[in-house]
């Protein structure tokens, strides 16, 4: 039963993590935006969140368990280390070698919070779902 209700959960809990590490991201491309030499980054959402969840049927990181009554634990060895960040090509270079467009950023960074609430909005209605489905009627 706990199996099939985190697997029901599994996709939105992925989704909220990358959302989670793209704002991130973006936070520091703001926040370097005065850096001179900096590369503005971000991550392909999409494809990313293709591949976490690809992993999700594949089993993952395991735990070991030192009792026979512990749930099993496995998750996904989701990494957004430097090998998923891609560097934005600018539209205008700048004097000092920095990419950052803050019109472009504030845009995704905007974009991304409001994904990123809708996400747990889903994720709220799901889980009260659950929970009344769970409830004894009366």
């Amino acid at each position: 039963m706990i199996d099939q209700l985190e697997a029901s959960l599994a996709f939105h809990q992925q989704a909220l993590s990358l959302r989670q590490e793209r704002q991130k991201v973006l936070a520091s491309n703001i926040a370097n935006a005065d850096t001179p030499g900096y590369k503005a980054r971000d991550m392909d959402f999409a494809q990313a969140l293709e591949s976490a969840t690809r992993g999700m049927s594949q089993p993952g990181l395991s735990l070991s368990r030192t009792s026979g009554h512990h749930l099993s634990g496995h998750g996904s060895a989701l990494s957004l280390g430097g090998s998923e960040l891609k560097y934005r090509v600018p539209e205008q270079a700048s004097l000092d070698g920095n990419t950052v467009d803050m019109d472009r950023e504030r845009a995704a960074f905007t974009d991304n919070s409001v994904r990123y609430q809708a996400a747990l909005t889903i994720l709220n209605s799901r889980i009260q779902g659950l929970k009344q489905a769970m409830q004894p009627e009366q």
